[in-house]
């Protein structure tokens, strides 16, 4: 089939664009322009009812949630996750991390507003701390042969973030040159043929992720 990505330019569905470039799969896309609350509107409410991006129209129906996407992709495609199964293991115990932990401190200092009423500062502060913990936990660990940087369901979702990190959450708090091991990761991805698809779609300065900068999209708003 043809997949349909509902998607916002420097969104989350750049992850699934990164996953479905890298396998091959056909596919459109179908702009959820935020400039105009697109995602709140009834018909997108319809395909994702959390009014979150990004959205998958498949075969099986529409898929929603950036992990769920990727492991649905995974079964159908080769190349998203390893297959050797302690590798594997592996890669999906990270993956889920990088869904379930990661990226709702993402959320959380992006947002902060959304979830506190009285000093988002304080909120922001914390939150940096927690993810800078993460991330070195991350650096650190050595059960991530996926941080190759030759592409796979948690790199992707792993090097977004990484790009998110450069350049939203307020000024200059996080470098990615603190972290070593994540900063070569991040510049493999730049090199992939999935990246350098993305970076003309996305409006993406070269070298997105490890040296990113706010993009400039041909259409639509990232934020």
């Amino acid at each position: 089939m043809t997949y349909v990505l509902h998607y916002a330019p420097d969104n989350a569905s750049l992850i699934i664009r990164l996953a479905l470039e890298h396998v091959g799969a056909p596919y459109r896309t179908c702009l959820v322009d935020r400039a105009v609350s697109a995602q709140r509107s009834a018909a997108y409410l319809a395909l994702n009812p959390n009014g979150l991006i990004p959205a998958l129209e498949t075969d099986d129906g529409v898929m929603f949630e950036t992990t769920a996407i990727l492991l649905y992709l995974a079964e159908r495609h080769a190349g998203l996750l390893p297959q050797d199964p302690s590798e594997r293991a592996m890669a999906l115990k990270w993956l889920v991390w990088i869904g379930n932990t990661l990226h709702p401190g993402a959320r959380m200092l992006f947002y902060q507003q959304t979830f506190v009423v009285e000093d988002p500062e304080n909120l922001r502060c914390t939150t940096r701390e927690r993810l800078t913990k993460m991330l070195q936990i991350l650096e650190a660990a050595e059960d991530t042969p996926w941080l190759d940087g030759r592409g796979s369901a948690p790199g992707f979702y792993l090097a977004t973030l990484l790009r998110w990190f450069q350049i939203y959450g307020g000024p200059a708090w996080f470098a990615l040159s603190d972290h070593p091991r994540l900063a070569a990761f991040a510049a493999a991805i730049d090199q992939l043929p999935a990246t350098k698809a993305d970076c003309a779609a996305e409006g993406m300065a070269p070298a997105p992720f490890s040296r990113a900068a706010r993009p400039h999209p041909p259409e639509g708003s990232a934020f």
